[in-house]
């Protein structure tokens, strides 16, 4: 079940007393395997401790809050609240004691939003024959990283690898808003962080689970240097899974575009779009929202 804050800040007032707990939050263990899916998407993890028996965590992806509770045996796991005999929540003295001990990562990318969009997806699968070449591979893995997207759902898509604070990347991406053409649905961004430069690493993860990704990167690409801020605790596992997949297909420099032509190939831009006209004339062309039904 996922909780408001609203929820949270209501149900703290319903404790008048803090319930003790003989675990320490000192020793934080590793993330548990079988949460590493979403670690893997983006996920940020803060430990809430081991109480009755049962590790349990915070987990936030794209600004929303979930709590997950590991069995004994670490194979599986439950989510929402705990509650004690008292019938008190133990889950929201445990993000108390949490948020007392300098959360502020915690607090950023769980801030209230109203619906947020999945930036972060499963890219589709291609047959057995489409498969057969390495380009095809290739694009099947780029559909697979982790990014966020610029632009509207109807528009054609391109696939960027950026670096948060590489120059080449802001002027690649302002030259894009310049011309409007996200809010015009000309073109759809599919932005793929990684991080190369110094800083970069963490900022990338927090742009990633940020449920106001956009905006916020927009806000770094005009110079606000809290936009992104670089934590030190943040984990990074889905930037270095984007980082990776450059690596492997020997991607060298950022950006890095990479998308399907309307006559069906696969086809890379290295460094920065000289001509969005042409890149814009290659891609397939959305198709028009169905005519609304009548009453």
């Amino acid at each position: 079940m996922r909780l408001s804050r609203f929820f949270l800040l209501f149900a703290f007032m319903l404790l008048a007393t803090a319930p003790s707990f003989a675990q320490s939050r000192d020793a934080v263990p590793d993330v548990p395997k079988v949460l590493q899916a979403l670690a893997d998407r983006g996920a940020q993890f803060r430990y809430l401790g081991n109480d009755h028996g049962m590790e349990g965590w915070i987990a936030i992806y794209q600004g929303q809050e979930q709590y997950y509770y590991i069995t004994q045996d670490k194979k599986a796991f439950v989510t929402g609240l705990m509650f004690g005999e008292d019938g008190k929540p133990i889950t929201i003295e445990q993000v108390k004691m949490l948020q007392s001990q300098g959360g502020d990562v915690l607090d950023l990318l769980a801030a209230d939003q109203t619906q947020p969009e999945e930036t972060v997806q499963q890219g589709s699968v291609l047959d057995a024959a489409q498969m057969k070449t390495p380009a095809e591979r290739m694009f099947v893995d780029v559909e697979s990283s982790n990014w966020l997207k610029l632009g509207q759902d109807s528009a054609p898509v391109i696939y960027s690898f950026v670096d948060p604070n590489c120059p080449h990347c802001h002027d690649f991406v302002n030259d894009v808003r310049k011309k409007d053409y996200l809010n015009k649905g000309v073109l759809q961004i599919r932005i793929i962080p990684v991080g190369f430069m110094e800083g970069s690493i963490s900022q990338a993860a927090f742009l990633l689970a940020s449920p106001d990704a956009q905006d916020r990167y927009f806000k770094h690409l005009d110079g606000d240097k809290e936009a992104l801020p670089a934590k030190g605790d943040i984990s990074t596992q889905a930037v270095q899974k984007n980082m990776a997949l450059m690596q492997a297909w020997k991607f060298n420099v950022t950006p890095l575009t990479v998308y399907r032509s309307k006559t069906g190939e696969v086809k890379i831009v290295r460094g920065k779009v000289k001509d969005f006209n042409t890149v814009i004339a290659d891609l397939p062309v959305p198709k028009a929202p169905a005519p609304a039904k009548a009453p």
